[in-house]
Order: C-alpha cells, then structure tokens, then sequence
C-alpha cells in the first residue's frame, strides 16, 4: 500500500510502498478515504513531541471503511489499559500506559490502517469524509476544551484554525459570546470567525472589547497564556488546548490573581467523542477543508506551519 513515511523528526514525508498492515486481537482493518492534518502531525514531524517508533506513518483523525462496509473515525486515543486509577475514574485519557493513534502505532497517511475496535468510533451521516475528517481531532479535543473552560458566557478563542473554527460554532450555538483572537494580520481567520458567529475578531496579544469569561488557547505560543489571563475577567478560565507549547513567560501574579483558573487539557475519552459527534449533527457544524493528495502530506504540514490553512487541512486518499 501507498504511506507517507517519516523516517526521522525534522526530515520531510516520503511515499513508499510498505506492506498493508494485518489487524491482531480486537482490531479491524479500514480502508482510509480522508485523514485530518493535524498540528499534533507536525510536531511530531518537526520533533517536538517524540515518536513511538521509526519510520512512522502520522495521522489520527481517520476516516475509512472496515471490511464489512461501516464508515469508522479513528481517533488521537486508539487505545487504553482499563485497568489503571485513570481509568478507574473516566479518565482514559491520562491512562499512563495508552497508545495514540499516528505516534504509538501507525496512522492514516496511509491507503489502509489498523485499529482497536473498541475505539473507533461511529460518524454522524450528512457529512462526506473530507468534511467529517476535522472533528476527530479538533472537534473532539476542542469540545473537550470547552466543557473544562466551564459555562462562561464570554469565550474568547485563541488561533482560530481547524478547532476553532468547529468550537466557534458549538459555542455560538449554546448561547455564548464569542471573540477570536489571532495574528494581528490574519485577515482570512478573523474574516472566518466572524462568518461562524464570532461578534468581534482582532489581535491576540491586545485585549479584547470586554473581559473573557474563559478562554481556549489553540495555538501553541506560551505567549498566548499571559495574554489571555490579561484579558479574562476575575474567576475566568483559561485552558491550554496543545499537546506542545513554546515556553511561557514568566508573568506577574496579579494576571492570575482574583481567582482566575489556568490549565491544561490531555487527549480525549470516548465519552467526549461519542457526545461530541451526536451534538454535531445537531448544530450542525459545518467544516472549512483545504484539501491536498496523500503524496502532498509534507505540503500540507508545511501550509500548516506557515499559517496558511483556512479552516483544516485533509488528505483524500485516491484508491488505485
């Protein structure tokens, strides 16, 4: 089968025939159609969080058919013990033995994938694969984020790329105010922000039009964080959404004073996937895609990188 390759951290994808992969124990075979491009991707291909093993074939926001025809998505979290005080407690997603999806084993920058049946996960119809493809890892990470920000009427979102742009409208749709916040000259997000709801976009090192009842950092400049404590009201929240952060500066401690709540969010559970992804339809969130070939992973990262993607980057993989 045809596979995106990265062979060692900071070295660009190459395309090879490897051997199609050969389900075990509790797994099932899919045939991958659309596969997310996700940022969690790139730092793994620019080094930044380490890889399971080499070579390694990125991607966790998988969408394909097992062999009996059901459409699956295949998320961050392929895979947990069930048995450690994490899980004991719902929280699957700090299981300190789990198994990501495009780290630990391999993804779908593939034509086929391998996964534990028991964490794929069943997608809302009326979407198309290319459009579903973001929710697996924005969708559900950025919902996660959202109920850990807590009820707060005033949310302010910062970067507003493929989780925001989907947390944009869960949120307009439960009522709140929304403010992105982004590079001071993206025009194309904050033009994106105010199409889904947003009332105001501008500059995420300013402060905003009225202090944030909590906040959501995308994007992973450390930056960001005392940026956001400054713009939050006393009691806000704010929730650091990255898997990997540039470091954050030191900052005085009147910024998190007045019981303002700073912290972080880890991967998923199920639970937030399947309520996320029955909620969805029902909004119905609508996704921006950019979309690029499998060969053209690397070029897709590095759009990526560069802030060019409006929306969310996804590869359609062609069956040959």
């Amino acid at each position: 089968m045809r596979a995106m390759l990265l062979d060692e951290p900071g070295k660009p994808l190459r395309v090879d025939n490897v051997e199609m992969p050969q389900p075990g124990r509790d797994q099932v075979l899919i045939q991958v159609h659309a596969c997310g491009v996700c940022r969690t991707d790139l730092h793994l291909r620019d080094g930044e969080v380490e890889a399971g093993h080499l070579p390694l074939i990125l991607g966790h926001q998988i969408v394909g058919t097992t062999g009996d025809g059901r459409r699956v998505g295949v998320p961050w979290l392929g895979w947990a013990d069930g048995e450690c005080e994490f899980c004991d407690r719902g929280l699957e997603n700090l299981c300190p033995n789990a198994r990501f999806t495009g780290r630990d084993t391999d993804g779908g920058y593939a034509e086929y994938a391998v996964a534990d049946e028991r964490f794929v996960l069943d997608l809302p119809e009326g979407m198309d694969d290319m459009e579903v493809a973001p929710l697996l890892c924005g969708g559900l990470i950025g919902y996660r984020a959202l109920r850990l920000a807590g009820d707060g009427h005033r949310l302010g979102l910062y970067g507003f790329g493929a989780a925001a742009h989907i947390i944009c409208q869960v949120a307009v749709h439960e009522g709140r105010r929304v403010f992105a916040f982004t590079r001071p000259d993206d025009d194309d997000a904050q033009l994106l922000a105010l199409k889904l709801g947003a009332e105001w976009a501008g500059d995420a090192l300013a402060l905003g039009p009225e202090p944030l009842d909590a906040a959501i950092i995308f994007a992973p400049a450390g930056e960001l964080v005392p940026a956001a404590l400054r713009a939050s009201a006393p009691g806000g929240v704010v929730v650091c959404a990255g898997i990997h952060m540039s470091d954050i500066p030191s900052f005085p401690y009147e910024l998190l004073w007045r019981e303002r709540v700073l912290r972080s969010v880890a991967n998923l559970t199920r639970g937030d996937a399947h309520d996320f992804l029955k909620l969805a339809p029902q909004i119905p969130v609508r996704t921006t895609v950019q979309e690029f070939a499998l060969e053209d992973a690397e070029a897709a990262l590095d759009c990526l990188r560069a802030g060019k993607i409006e929306g969310a980057a996804v590869l359609r993989v062609q069956p040959r």
